[in-house]
């Protein structure tokens, strides 16, 4: 396996261009071309030049002038951006509503080069992709880049019209919620903090479980009974859910919903969905339905349906959600999604070390996702991608990362929710992890190990090698311990081995002596150390003693109670938070403290 240096990414990219125009984009220090905007520029498109203009001087040193599509004089070297009257003359063929809001183009016509696409967000992320692909940029985090240094450039010939699959991407990591470094990553999911100028984001309104948000029980239950589950032959709203074939109810449910969508109605998606329990109405009329159609989720997809037809009435692009979760996954037998409709669902249950699409142990999940695919043009699914039980803890998802996304994809996903560690800023890889997800998103028949290899070369520089073997080693010792790998796991013990342990430290200890004299190079590879420190601790006494009892090395902590004071020290300085969903780091730090008295 070969590593390169991220100043040569830029020319391996410009190798692999089938030709280039017949102009430098920088020659000697100069540039001959004008950024061009088009003229009626959304604020996104606006932000797009700029960006492109603040970029290309980082890069070249030259500062490009930013000229009017209606004022500017002809030139032969012009990099247009935005929905251009000479884009359309140029290419009449161009569909820019296929692109939808985040489609982009990359074209030349002659010297001039096109930056374009769908709105509100397809130009910023035309100029995004041509800064990566061609100029060579990278935003590894939401303060950690590179910019590579170009003297002398010809501009390559480019031909390139591309609309993710993903209408909806978002990669759930604290760092990756920044606006300015999710527009970056091409994430446009609800908690991203995109600002408009950065093209905004889709807010899923209500978020899920939105069945007493929108009616809520202290409000309506009292004079409504009757709009609630019958649970033993009695209404309560006792970890229930509504009664969906009542039509007074999904009239005032329907008239909230549409006070929300006014409120936010470029929102792009609302959630219609049932509450985080069981539940479901067991009146005659409710169950006889279920019973019809084979499933619960056929009662709950009629309420919906009719709540969306209401709602298209008045906001034709608002897309409907609703969950296929716990007892509604099931698909129907008969009632399909209206086209405004999409249907969630959630892979809580599923073994992570082993592919969705193909594996035995992910079988229900894979039925359940084909079925509803069968009957559906557009389901999102919220994926799960770390250990939410030990954020800390190594996690040997590696190789089931992109196939699973390709699987979503295949079966009509247009939004994905890659749910990781947003509580914590110290788990496993979680930069590399936010990275790689972000860019399979947008484009998922990337090569997921060349990504990892580009990453790892460009962030962790010489300890680059090491780091792969470590991540490979984690994938490969999962892999022959035929890992279940949940997404609540406490503990290591039934894949990760003393003897793997003890090969990972010394990967760590080549990592950080390759990096030694470079001072932040040595504090991404002590921060990504972490998770290892911790896998020691976790387990402490079972692997001193499974050490001597196979007459084999301990490369761990040799003092735990000194090692565990410098691991939550470490965790405390890289601002960590929590070292599991909704516990803080203080209980992990009482928890070791009296464990190593």
């Amino acid at each position: 396996m070969r590593y390169i240096s991220l100043s040569g990414i830029a020319a391996i990219l410009l190798c692999q261009s089938v030709s280039a125009l017949a102009a430098d984009l920088v020659k000697n220090g100069k540039s001959d071309f004008v950024i061009v905007l088009a003229s009626g520029a959304i604020p996104p498109e606006q932000t797009a030049a700029k960006e492109l203009q603040s970029h290309l001087e980082a890069s070249t040193g030259v500062l490009l002038p930013i000229l009017e599509e209606d004022t500017a004089a002809s030139s032969e070297n012009q990099i247009i951006v935005g929905q251009s009257k000479r884009l359309a003359a140029a290419f009449p063929e161009l569909d820019l509503a296929a692109l939808k809001r985040d489609g982009i183009v990359m074209k030349s016509d002659g010297s001039t080069v096109f930056l374009a696409g769908g709105r509100p967000r397809g130009s910023l992320y035309a100029v995004y992709t041509f800064l990566e692909e061609v100029i060579g940029c990278r935003w590894w985090t939401s303060t950690e880049s590179y910019t590579p240094k170009i003297k002398h450039m010809e501009m390559p010939a480019l031909d390139n019209v591309y609309a993710p699959a993903l209408l909806y991407r978002e990669s759930f990591y604290r760092d990756a919620f920044d606006g300015v470094f999710a527009a970056r990553s091409k994430c446009n999911g609800n908690f991203c903090k995109i600002t408009p100028e950065y093209g905004g984001h889709y807010s899923i309104l209500g978020w899920c479980h939105t069945f007493y948000q929108l009616l809520p029980p202290d409000k309506y239950l009292s004079e409504h009974p009757e709009w609630y589950s019958e649970i033993d032959g009695k209404r309560t709203s006792d970890h229930a859910q509504l009664c969906l074939t009542n039509e007074a109810m999904r009239a005032e449910l329907t008239k909230n919903a549409l006070e929300w969508i006014r409120k936010d109605p470029t929102a792009g998606i609302i959630s219609i969905s049932q509450n985080d329990w069981f539940g479901n109405c067991q009146c005659p009329t409710c169950a006889a339905i279920e019973k019809e159609e084979g499933s619960p989720s056929g009662l709950l997809l009629r309420f919906v349906n009719a709540v969306a037809e209401d709602i298209q009435k008045e906001f034709p692009d608002m897309l409907v959600e609703t969950l296929a979760y716990q007892y509604t996954r099931p698909a129907p037998r008969i009632t399909k999604p209206r086209d405004n409709v999409v249907i969630r669902l959630c892979s809580i249950e599923c073994n992570f070390s082993k592919t969705l699409g193909t594996d035995p142990s992910n079988a229900d999940f894979r039925r359940d996702i084909e079925s509803w695919s069968a009957i559906s043009p557009q389901l999102y699914n919220w994926d799960y991608v770390t250990n939410f039980a030990e954020y800390l803890l190594p996690h040997p998802n590696w190789k089931v990362l992109a196939s699973n996304i390709r699987f979503y994809t295949a079966n009509h996903c247009i939004g994905l929710f890659e749910q990781g560690d947003a509580g914590s800023s110290c788990g496993d890889f979680i930069e590399l992890r936010a990275w790689l997800l972000s860019h399979l998103m947008w484009q998922p028949s990337r090569d997921p190990d060349a990504l990892i290899n580009e990453f790892l070369t460009g962030y962790y520089g010489p300890a680059a090698w090491p780091l792969r073997q470590y991540i490979d080693l984690m994938s490969d010792t999962g892999s022959k311990a035929n890992i279940d790998l949940r997404c609540f796991m406490k503990t290591t013990s039934s894949w990760l081995t003393l003897d793997a342990l003890n090969t990972a430290e010394a990967l760590f200890d080549e990592a950080e002596h390759a990096v030694r004299k470079d001072k932040i190079l040595a504090q991404r590879v002590r921060r990504a150390r972490l998770p290892l420190t911790y896998a020691w601790l976790n387990r402490y006494d079972e692997l001193v003693q499974a050490a001597h009892q196979q007459n084999k090395p301990f490369a761990g902590p040799q003092d735990p109670a000194a090692a565990s004071r410098d691991f939550i020290r470490a965790c405390e300085e890289f601002q960590c938070k929590e070292y599991a969903e909704g516990n803080p780091l203080g209980n992990l730090a009482r928890e070791l403290k009296d464990h190593f008295k």
